[in-house]
Formats: structure tokens, sequence, C-alpha cells
């Protein structure tokens, strides 16, 4: 049985279970345990995963003439997009206020039980900020010790430094270059098993953290979770079906519908398999064979896109940062949402294609402003329906973003009246 209809059981059965077990029994306590250990497992991943995917990914795209014409556009088709999707579900969330339940924070209902400290050292850190803090975050990403910052989990440095480090490996010249590059390369397929090898245990996780939420709440989480998962739903509803097609009519100058009509094969087995990696030869095919763009551009924008551009992923990221926030019944200032948009956009870069390892990236950026980890357990009550939703998304963009791209490179074919927009089998050039 595939992980997915695994994770869909595992949820049901631990809605059922945990409304049947008492909040004080010793089982509850068994829950707590084996949450615990998926959770840490998690945490542990983070790190070398987030590091040697943007320095892998980072290395590649500055090797030979990547970093051309062709490199800008595309870099800079995915920050725009990855920003615009970013600010989208801010804007949502802060519309919804899916944390706070009747106006007070829903963290009760949630069974959210931070240590009292901890909790006000964080309000310190996040509230009351003005806009000249903002100078702050630029300061904390630079490490004054790389190695001490991995070790206290300060991912905005560890990203920056990432970025740089892969940046100039990809300069170095010679052998010197190709064993580091191969070295960072197994680092990053390494730790991709690593993380595959623990979700597969993300159905006893999942069971554990749900039951002993349910136990503890009975149905009253309910309430802010649908909140949560319809704040999510229309804010990927909004960039796929309003800022998406806009970048397409205005900055391609090709039909939205059409090209929704040319990608639904792909947005349909991302949906299903809730894997950007998965579903790469088959969005190739149909930018390819049903779009009309060249092999040039396709080979070399899709595959960055499925590492590098993580439209619905960034966007859930930061739409649970902030349920989580207004959970604690914590007031997230210009400054602190500034830090989640930055760190989303960056994290986003070293997002694995792999189904649920966003879970990851989402505790880089709970770490980043200081909330506690103990609210992941509620994001994965919904993440299985919404990690399909915002894969299928991030496939979407990639192929909106390979058609603009080909049409402002002058491939005027692209998605032209003639295409007759039949799948045919794969060519192998």
């Amino acid at each position: 049985m595939k992980l997915h209809w695994q994770i869909m059981i595992a949820i049901v059965i631990a809605i059922f279970v945990g409304l049947i077990t008492p909040h004080n029994s010793q089982i509850y306590q068994v829950y707590g345990f084996f949450g615990t250990l998926f959770l840490n497992a998690l945490k542990m991943v983070i790190v070398p995963l987030i590091m040697a995917s943007i320095i892998s990914s980072m290395a590649s795209l500055n090797q030979g003439d990547n970093l051309g014409r062709l490199g800008l556009k595309t870099l800079g088709y995915y920050a725009t997009t990855s920003l615009i999707a970013i600010l989208i579900g801010l804007t949502v969330v802060n519309i919804t206020t899916p944390g706070i339940i009747d106006g007070a924070p829903a963290g009760e209902l949630l069974n959210l039980h931070a240590d009292s400290a901890e909790l006000e050292s964080t309000l310190m850190k996040v509230e009351g900020r003005g806009s000249k803090d903002l100078i702050e975050i630029f300061i904390r990403m630079i490490p004054t010790n790389i190695v001490a910052a991995a070790a206290e989990g300060q991912m905005l440095g560890l990203i920056f430094f990432s970025l740089l480090f892969g940046f100039f490996m990809g300069r170095v010249e010679g052998r010197r270059g190709e064993v580091l590059r191969d070295f960072w390369k197994g680092v990053s397929k390494t730790m991709v098993l690593i993380t595959q090898f623990v979700l597969k245990f993300a159905p006893i996780g999942i069971f554990a953290l749900i039951a002993k939420t349910v136990s503890a709440t009975g149905f009253d989480a309910f309430a802010p979770m649908l909140v949560f998962l319809l704040t999510v739903i229309t804010a990927l509803a909004l960039h796929a079906f309003v800022a998406l097609p806009l970048l397409l009519k205005f900055v391609g100058g090709v039909s939205p519908l059409k090209q929704l009509s040319v990608m639904s094969p792909a947005m349909l087995m991302a949906f299903s398999t809730a894997s950007s990696s998965a579903t790469l030869p088959l969005t190739m095919e149909c930018v390819k064979k049903r779009a009309g763009v060249s092999h040039k551009t396709a080979s070399f924008v899709l595959p960055l896109g499925a590492t590098v551009n993580m439209d619905g992923t960034a966007l859930y990221e930061c739409v649970a940062a902030m349920f989580i926030a207004q959970a604690y019944g914590l007031e997230l200032g210009l400054v602190t949402q500034f830090t989640i948009v930055l760190v989303a956009l960056l994290t986003s870069i070293g997002v694995a294609g792999i189904p649920a390892a966003s879970l990851v990236a989402i505790t880089v950026i709970l770490a980043a402003i200081g909330l506690p980890l103990e609210a992941i357990g509620l994001l994965l009550v919904t993440d299985r329906v919404l990690d399909m939703m915002r894969t299928a998304v991030n496939v979407y963009s990639d192929a909106c973003g390979t058609v603009i791209i080909a049409r402002t490179e002058g491939e005027s074919w692209v998605l032209s009246p003639e295409q007759d927009h039949e799948v045919t089998e794969p060519d192998n050039d």
C-alpha cells in the first residue's frame, strides 16, 4: 500500500481511537512517546537536508552557461512567483485568522501547551518591533560561526551560507570542483533517502500525534483546523487560477485556459503522487509535446523548477507559521511577518521534491521566529490533502514558467492554435 493511503488510514483510525482514549491514561503517554520520536526524527534531518539541497542546486546553476540569459530569466520567474504566492498566503491568513476562534487564540482547543517561560521569551522576540528592526534580519543572515549556527538552528544564516557556498563551489574548476560537486550531490541524495526512510514511519508518527491531540481536545480541535484547511485551499486557488493566469496572459501572451488544458495530465499526476520529482517526466512530456516548448528550454527550466521552485509549498509554510502563531496568541508585527516571507522564500529552494518533505521546512520557519515545534503535530491532520494540492500548484507554476520563458525567447509556436495537444510517447533526446 502506498504511503499516502497509509497516512490517510492512520488519520482516520487516530481520530476514532483518540476519541475513546482517556486523557490521563497510560496509552495517552504512549502516543506522546511515539509522536515525540517522529518529530525528533524530522528535526534531525533539517540542517543537512536543507544545506545539501541548496548547495547542490546552486552549484548546478553556476556551471557552464546556466547563468546566461535563460538562467537569469528562469531564476527571476521562480523568485517572483514564489514571492507572489507567499504574499497571497500571508494576506489570506491575516484575513481569515484560522488560529483565532470566537475572538480568542485556539491554543487551548488545539492542546498547545508551550512552556510559559519559553512563550514569554517568544513574545518578547516577536512582538512590539518596528520597521527599524528589519536590519536585524539581515544581520542574522550572516552567521559569525557556521557550526554554532547549525547547532543552534539559526536557519536564516545557514540558508544564506549555503546559497553562497553553492554559488562559488560551482565556479571551482577542474578535478577539485568535480569532487566538491559530487560530494554535495551525494550528501543531498543521501539526505533525501534518509528523509524518505523517516517518512516511512509517518503513519505511526501521525497516528500518535493526532490520537494524542484528539484524546485531549475531542472535537474542539476540528473547528480551527477546518478554517486552516480552507485558508490554504483558498490561497492556493488564488495563486493557481488568478496570479499565474495573469502572468500567462500579460507576460507570456498565451491563453491561460489553453495552458490549463495542456497541463491537466501532469497536474493530476502531481496531485495523486504529491511529488514534483515523480511528475517531472510527464510534465516535460506535456510541455514539449502538447505546448510546443523546445527541448532546450524545457530540459533546463523544468528540472530546475522541480528542485527550487515550490510556490505552493512556500505559500503553505507561510500560512502554517501564521496559523500556529495566532493559536499561541502572538501578535506578529511587520518585521516578524517579513522574516516569515524571507525564510519561506529561501527555504522553498531547499525543499526536496518528495512527498511530505515540506514538514521539515516548516520546522525551519518555526525555529527562525521562535515558535514551539510541538505544533507541527497539528499540521499532520490536514497535511496529506494539502500536500497533494500544493504539489499540483508547484508543477503548474513550473509549466507556466517554462511557457512564459519560451515565449520571451522567441518560441512563437508555443501553445499555437496549430498544436494538436496530443500526448505522444516521450522522446529520448
